[in-house]
This record gives structure tokens, C-alpha cells and sequence, in this order.
């Protein structure tokens, strides 16, 4: 064993060690690679576009190899089963520790004489992480031709237990609070005005419609777009494109057009959004024109519910108000979706809302099914924000 594990990128192996000779090679490989770090840096690269992916995977198929060559006197080509087992155990004690973790202190780069390959032991979810992305990578060797086998196709790689229910979302009384507390939100003047139509235009956008954070700031006011279904009612729909790229349609109810209609009117704009309209789902305070960026979003929410905490911590509810503090946007999607599975919303029309499912119809060939997801959302979800305007503030 080495005194100093150098990284990949500083790496010069013998023939020995290089996989060029490795137990598990193929004959004939689909990639032009006759080293095992060849093959690796070719896996890879395939993340390229994407560079966090690209930088986690890279660490973990980097750090087999370094414990293959180094711990094992062998090439990765010729690891075997029982090598996984063993470095399943060494994920969870890299041993000699002064040789694979790195001191405390600042971070150096693969380069400097003191990086090490591990900030410490890893938990037993970063262990499963790690099996997977390799039993992933050794199953595209086998695919692309380098390898015969996948050694990891034998190991039984837990995955980690999903909790049964959703926490992180707000209970029937946080929600009141909430909008409670936007309703109480000052309107004299033209800034508190503007204030206070984006407050509640953006908690009703993302309760009614379950978007994402990041699906808010990018929409636009031209996504929306009205059809007349074979009963002859007008529907509104708002078109996203979400998480993968892929696009899908979210029910527009009747009140979340009210409420469109009055924050375009409180910013100069009129009620209904044209088709092709760029003006955002979302504007930054001072111009409604310029989309609001995802972290001025964020800070916005958090601001909101801390005020909300306060107010009621002030009534001598700790618990509650700590736990109000602890929203963030994504519960505002994980409460619109535990309520309307509550009210009897149907689950398909819940996928389909929240973009659990991909849509493969377009805007001009609409379902009858979707007709009904429509009016069932319509009929069931609301935010009702009468109940506030009439409370003494």
C-alpha cells in the first residue's frame, strides 16, 4: 500500500494494473478503450452536459479504482463478487484512514499532496448510492463490449426505505395562518398595493396548481389558453414545461383565473393573458415584466412564513409557529397535493396535475378524461380567500 493514494487524474499504471490484460474483458468492445481508465473516463463522459451528475459519478467510479489498484493489487476488468463485498465494507471504514481520508480543514485539489479520495466514512445511504451508480456503470461496460460480466449483478442493493407519508407540508391551521397573514398584509400606497397582489397571487398560483418553484419562474402569461369542450363550458388551462423537459397540462380553475385577473389588473395589465404573451406567470416587484428569479422567490416564501410564525408565536404557540418557520415552497406542493387527495380528488388526476406522468396529447386534441380532470379540480381545490377578507387585521 502506498503512503499517498494519488487521484486518477495524476494516475500511471503498469500493464499489471491497467485492465488492458483484465480477468472480466470481452473480446471484442463496442468502445474505443484498451484500459480500464479508458473505458471509465468513456462512461463518464457520457454525464458530460450534465456537471453536477457528472462530478458525483466521476468521484464514485474513481474511487473503485483507486481502491482496486491500490487495496487489491488488480485491475477493476478483474474484480469480482467477492471484491464488491469487500468494498461495500471499505465504503464504510476506508482503512488506513491517514491514507483515504482526508484531514480536517479546507478542501485542495486532486492535484496537492494531501487530497484523499474520502472526507470520511460514508453512511450506509451514501454506500447505496454508491453500488448503484457503479453497478450501473459496470452494467454499460458489459453493454458497450468492454466487459464479459457485471460482478455487481449478483449483490442484492437495498434501496432506502420510503417514508410512508409526507410531513413536510402544512396542516389545515398552518394554512389559515398563512393566508391569514397575507390577507392582513398592508395595501396603502402603491408599493404595499404591489406588495400585497403578488403575495397573494403567488400562494394561490402554487396551491392551485402544484407547480414547482423552479416551473413558477419560468412560465409565462401566454401559457395559459382557454378551450371550449364538447358540452359547450370553457375551460382554461396552463401549459408547463417541468421537471425532464416534459410538458404538461395543469386545470386553470375558475378561481385561480379571478385571482389572475386581479393581480394582472393591480399591475396595469388586462384581466385575460393573450396567446404568445411573455409577460411572467411571476414579476419581480418593481417591474411585473421581469420574471422574479428562482432564489428572490424562495427568500420571498420563507420571508412570508416567518412572519406568519411570528405573529403566532406572539400568541404563545411555539410549536406551531416553529414548525410554520420551517416552510419552503415545495410544501406548498406537498399540502396542495395531500389536499386534494383528501377532498376524494382522483389520484390519476393528482399524477396528472402535478406532472407525476408524462402528457402525450397536445393543446388541440384534448380528452373527454381531461374534461373531467378539469372540473373535478375545479369543483374540489380551492384557496377561497373570502374567509380572510372579512377577519378584523
Amino acid at each position: 500500500m502506498p503512503q499517498h493514494i494519488e487521484s486518477v487524474d495524476q494516475l500511471v499504471l503498469p500493464p499489471s494494473l491497467d485492465g488492458s490484460k483484465g480477468t472480466n474483458r470481452a473480446v471484442e468492445a463496442r468502445i474505443e478503450a484498451s484500459t480500464d481508465l479508458e473505458a471509465i473516463r468513456t462512461w463518464q463522459n457520457r454525464y458530460a452536459a450534465t456537471p453536477a451528475t457528472f462530478e458525483s459519478y466521476k468521484k464514485e467510479s474513481d474511487r473503485l479504482l483507486l481502491w482496486a489498484v491500490n487495496s487489491m493489487r488488480k485491475p477493476l476488468s478483474s474484480l469480482t463478487y467477492d471484491d464488491f463485498v469487500l468494498y461495500g465494507q471499505f465504503l464504510l471504514d476506508p482503512q488506513p484512514a491517514e491514507i483515504w481520508i482526508r484531514a480536517t480543514g479546507k478542501k485542495v485539489s486532486r492535484a496537492h499532496p494531501d487530497w484523499r479520495p474520502f472526507d470520511g466514512p460514508l453512511a450506509p445511504t451514501s454506500k447505496r448510492f454508491a453500488l448503484r451508480t457503479l453497478n450501473s456503470m459496470m452494467r454499460w461496460l458489459v453493454d458497450a463490449g468492454y466487459l464479459q460480466s457485471n460482478p455487481l449483478a449478483l449483490s442484492r442493493i437495498e434501496r432506502r426505505q420510503i417514508r410512508p407519508r409526507v410531513t413536510r407540508l402544512l396542516q389545515d391551521d398552518l394554512w389559515f395562518e398563512t393566508l391569514s397573514f397575507v390577507e392582513s398584509m398592508p395595501k396603502a400606497g402603491a408599493r404595499n398595493s404591489a406588495k400585497y397582489a403578488r403575495a397573494r397571487w403567488v400562494f394561490t398560483l402554487l396551491y392551485l396548481t402544484g407547480l414547482r418553484i423552479s416551473e413558477a419562474v419560468k412560465g409565462q402569461m401566454g401559457h395559459f389558453f382557454a378551450r371550449v369542450t364538447d358540452s359547450g363550458e370553457t375551460q382554461w388551462w396552463l401549459e408547463i414545461r417541468g421537471k425532464g423537459d416534459k410538458t404538461r397540462l395543469v386545470p386553470a380553475t375558475a378561481e385561480l383565473m379571478d385571482e389572475l385577473a386581479r393581480y394582472r389588473k393591480a399591475n396595469g395589465l388586462r384581466g385575460s393573458p393573450c396567446a404568445e404573451e411573455t409577460v411572467p406567470l411571476i414579476g419581480a416587484l418593481n417591474d411585473v415584466r421581469t420574471p422574479i428569479t428562482r432564489a428572490a422567490l424562495h427568500v420571498f416564501l420563507k420571508h412570508v412564513f416567518a412572519r406568519a410564525a411570528h405573529r403566532l408565536a406572539a400568541d404563545d404557540d411555539g410549536y406551531r409557529a416553529s414548525r410554520l418557520e420551517q416552510a419552503s415552497a415545495h410544501w406548498l406542493r406537498h399540502t396542495a397535493g395531500s389536499t386534494m387527495a383528501d377532498h376524494e380528488v382522483d389520484a390519476r388526476h393528482i399524477r396528472d396535475t402535478f406532472g407525476h406522468a408524462s402528457l402525450t396529447t397536445t393543446n388541440l386534441y384534448l380528452h373527454v378524461e381531461d374534461d373531467e380532470r378539469h372540473r373535478e379540480v375545479d369543483k374540489k381545490h380551492h384557496v377561497d380567500w373570502k374567509r380572510f377578507e372579512a377577519v378584523p387585521r
